[in-house]
């Protein structure tokens, strides 16, 4: 049974509704392959793992309350997943300190809740060398960010504000909508009469999609290079090819990654899911990821418990599907990837961040 020596219980905390809910089919099957995986060898730390079914894409202090209770009553010893960050806040105000938490997500820096490893890329290794590189190669330097209106968006656009000044790059102006938001003519008007080289996006999911569709009618993709740390495959495929043209993404995973790790991760995907499964991309693989990551714990603690996890050191290092990576405090290093857009795919133009 779960709390028990042989069982443990993960409340696995992805979306299946609302904006971001276009990530949960990928994020289930990646979160199932691996525990699949585990248990066939030695589970995490010698015990049977199970997944706990918890919806993120609802409003996060529901979320928070659903997780809160199974922990309050002991029924998961531990809580991953991809959500916003909107929802990790609200989840370390309701259990920080009680449980491992694996946050799966790209996010905006860091957080020192007690339990809490966030495995996601950062500005400092994805969006900032992004925008170099696109200056460097295009020159692109005067962006608009646009997000949707909540901490990560924000923060991240604050941070990239801060940070491009002095480089040769700006952002010159900014707009923050809420999730869930589908008419965006209002910010493509002003967009068009900006003086803008590119638009940073930190739309999530649907969101993303309902812009990329509306800027590509607005004429705006010939002449305005888009950036987003959170576009992956299932939002190409949602926009559609005609949508695409101009957009690159900054991500730690893609589908297509030509390593020896992401190849073998491929092929034992699709082997369990068949060729009509949903799109490998980088929020689903940071589901496997953060399971896979909850395994490495119980190997180096003994356990998931969370004294146990708070005696081990920094500096862990281990392999997964985004190759190499490295524990540093509760955060992830890894080597980071800019990919552009072709059609409903990307291709990779350059590893713009090294684990170093």
């Amino acid at each position: 049974m779960p709390g028990s020596a042989e069982v443990i219980s993960i409340a696995f905390v992805v979306p299946r509704q609302g904006p971001t809910g276009i990530y949960g089919p990928s994020c289930l099957a990646c979160g199932q392959l691996a525990v699949e995986q585990l248990n066939a060898r030695n589970g995490i730390a010698g015990r049977r793992v199970e997944l706990l079914h918890v919806d993120a894409g609802r409003a996060p202090a529901v979320v928070a309350e659903e997780v809160g209770r199974l922990v309050d009553t002991g029924r998961v010893d531990a809580v991953a997943g991809w959500h916003i960050s909107a929802v990790r806040v609200a989840l370390t105000q309701r259990i920080g300190g009680r449980v491992v938490y694996a946050f799966a997500a790209m996010h905006e820096g860091r957080d020192n809740t007690p339990g809490l490893f966030m495995l996601g890329e950062r500005p400092v290794n994805q969006l900032l060398p992004a925008a170099h590189w696109l200056r460097d190669q295009y020159g692109v330097r005067r962006w608009v960010a646009v997000g949707n209106d909540y901490v990560y968006p924000r923060v991240t656009g604050g941070v990239a504000t801060s940070a491009l000044q002095g480089s040769g790059s700006e952002i010159i102006g900014t707009s923050y909508v809420p999730l869930g938001t589908t008419d965006f003519s209002t910010v493509l008007r002003a967009l068009g009469r900006s003086a803008a080289d590119g638009v940073i996006m930190l739309l999530m999911g649907q969101d993303a999609v309902h812009f990329s569709r509306q800027f590509a009618r607005a004429g705006l993709s010939e002449r305005l290079v888009r950036l987003s740390p959170a576009v992956e495959e299932n939002t190409l495929l949602g926009a559609g090819a005609a949508a695409n043209h101009g957009l690159y993404a900054a991500a730690a995973y893609f589908d297509g990654l030509a390593t020896v790790e992401s190849s073998e991760f491929a092929r034992d995907y699709y082997a369990r899911f068949g060729a009509w499964a949903p799109a490998l991309n980088a929020v689903g693989e940071s589901c496997y990821e953060a399971i896979h990551f909850l395994a490495r714990l119980g190997e180096v603690a003994g356990s998931v418990a969370i004294t146990d996890v708070a005696a081990m050191g920094s500096g862990q290092f281990y392999s997964s599907p985004r190759g190499l990576l490295r524990l540093d405090g509760n955060l992830l290093d890894q080597d980071v990837y800019l990919a552009a857009a072709d059609g409903v795919q990307f291709r990779i133009e350059d590893r713009i961040t090294r684990l170093s």
